[in-house]
C-alpha cells in the first residue's frame, strides 16, 4: 500500500471550498476536470454508506466505478469527506479530504491517498510511484477556490 497526505491553505471560506467536494457534479469538475459524470446509486441519510457511480476520462479511455462515502463531517469550523473505490479491478484507492477553517477568509485542506494494490504484481508498480499528482491537484483545487473567491 503507499499513502500520500499533503496539505495547503487556501485564501477562501471554509464553505467556498467544501462546495467543490459536497456540491455539484459541476463544481466538482473544476478540480476534478476528468470526471465527466457522477450519478447516485444509493443515498443515506446520514450520508456515509451513500455510493455514486462516477465516470471518469482518463486520455482516450474511459473507466466507471462506484464511489462509497466512508467517512463524511458538516461542521462549520470543520469538515470531512472520505471516499474509496476500486479502480480498473486492479487498486483499492481512498481518498480523505479533511478542511479546517483558520479564519474567515482561509481555510486549510489534508489531502490523503491511499492505493492498494489488488493483484500481488501491481505491488511493483507503486515503488515508483510518487505524490506528483497529488500535488498537482492540491494546487489546482486551490487555484480554483481562489479564483472563484475573488482572491
Amino acid at each position: 500500500m503507499k499513502k500520500w497526505t499533503k496539505a495547503i491553505e487556501i485564501n477562501a471560506t471554509i464553505q467556498q471550498v467544501w462546495k467543490y467536494l459536497d456540491g455539484s457534479v459541476e463544481n466538482m469538475q473544476k478540480i476534478m476536470p476528468q470526471v465527466i459524470e457522477q450519478k447516485p446509486v444509493k443515498i443515506t441519510e446520514e450520508v456515509v454508506g451513500s455510493i455514486y457511480r462516477q465516470k471518469f476520462k482518463e486520455g482516450k479511455r474511459t473507466e466507471e466505478y462506484d464511489i462509497e462515502t466512508l467517512e463524511y463531517t458538516n461542521e462549520a469550523d470543520k469538515k470531512k469527506l472520505k471516499v474509496g473505490f476500486i479502480l480498473a479491478k486492479m487498486f483499492d484507492i481512498t481518498a480523505l479530504y479533511e478542511l479546517n477553517k483558520i479564519n474567515d477568509t482561509k481555510t486549510s485542506l489534508t489531502y490523503t491517498v491511499t492505493t492498494r494494490p489488488l493483484k500481488w504484481y501491481l505491488k511493483f508498480l507503486l515503488i515508483f510511484a510518487t505524490d506528483k499528482t497529488v500535488v498537482e491537484f492540491l494546487e489546482r483545487f486551490k487555484k480554483v477556490a481562489e479564483a472563484e473567491s475573488g482572491r
